[in-house]
Parts: structure tokens; C-alpha cells; sequence
């Protein structure tokens, strides 16, 4: 039963999001060999202002050795 959770910059529209939902959960059905129906997505704004603190620093950094994609930036 996965679960997704995306932290995007704040700013996209509302189809925007359901169009990554979209596509992410179809590429968690692909891959992860569950159905349609076992897959959820979450996502959250989070004001640029606060991507550091609140998503970066505790959720990137923090958790390096769990991430499989890592990001080409740093903190600012």
C-alpha cells in the first residue's frame, strides 16, 4: 500500500498537482506491482520562503541515506 507524499514549491495550479498525482501514482503501479487502488498521493505546499527549513534541511539532508533520487542543489 504505498503512499506518496510531494512537497512542491508553493505556486502550481490545482490541475498541476492532480496531473503529477497522475503520473506518479501510475508510475508507482508500474513498478511497484499493486493496483490502482493500493496507491495514494499526498501533496503539500510549502512557501519558498520556508523550503530550507521546513523540507531541505529535515527532509533531504537529514534523511540522505533514504533518499534514491537526490536533488542537483544545495541549501541556500
Amino acid at each position: 500500500m504505498p503512499h506518496v507524499v510531494i512537497k512542491l514549491a508553493a505556486g502550481r495550479s490545482e490541475a498541476q498537482k492532480q496531473r503529477i498525482a497522475d503520473a506518479v501514482a501510475q508510475a508507482v503501479v508500474q513498478t511497484a506491482d499493486c493496483g490502482a487502488d493500493a496507491v495514494s498521493v499526498a501533496i503539500e505546499d510549502v512557501a519558498k520562503a520556508d523550503w530550507d527549513a521546513k523540507v531541505f534541511v529535515p527532509e533531504i539532508a537529514g534523511r540522505a541515506a533514504t533518499l534514491y533520487k537526490k536533488p542537483g542543489y544545495k541549501a541556500v
